[in-house]
């Protein structure tokens, strides 16, 4: 397979990605949180402390647009946002308890519906879907353009 080939397939597989990610968290009901909202949390939970700049690159947001939110976010006591002990001006953020507690229940209902997509794979396709994963992520998610 050559490279122009193997590309067209990448990006099928990640249209795929955010397809099925947008059907095992669509409905996920967390009381007064919008959808942009949950993906901030959603984020800050898988790569936290994060930075508001990271948020909004990820998220593909201005950064006052991040902000705006944050600060609904910490109003609701769902982030805490601790100041860096040599930069007093650079700030992370992370997942208050109550954040975290909210997070985790998310997670447990998208977990149930991830295990009905694969309950008939067997132990070798569990390994393979496993392998392939640690593959993806070593050798195309973690590098840097």
């Amino acid at each position: 397979m050559d490279k122009s080939s193997l590309f067209h397939q990448f990006v099928s597989f990640t249209a795929t990605v955010h397809q099925v990610t947008h059907d095992l968290t669509q409905n996920v009901t967390i009381a007064n949180i919008t959808p942009l909202q949950y993906k901030i949390l959603e984020y800050i939970k898988v790569s936290q402390p994060v930075t508001p700049t990271e948020i909004s690159d990820c998220q593909h947001m201005s950064l006052p647009n991040t902000s705006r939110e944050l600060r609904k976010l910490q109003e609701r006591n769902l982030i805490e946002k601790i100041s860096d002990t040599e930069d007093r001006r650079k700030q992370y953020i992370r997942l208050s308890i109550e954040g975290n507690k909210m997070m985790e229940e998310a997670f447990a209902c998208i977990e149930e519906r991830f295990l009905q997509l694969i309950q008939h794979a067997t132990q070798d396709d569990i390994k393979d879907i496993q392998q392939a994963l640690f593959i993806l992520e070593q050798k195309v998610f973690q590098q840097k353009i």
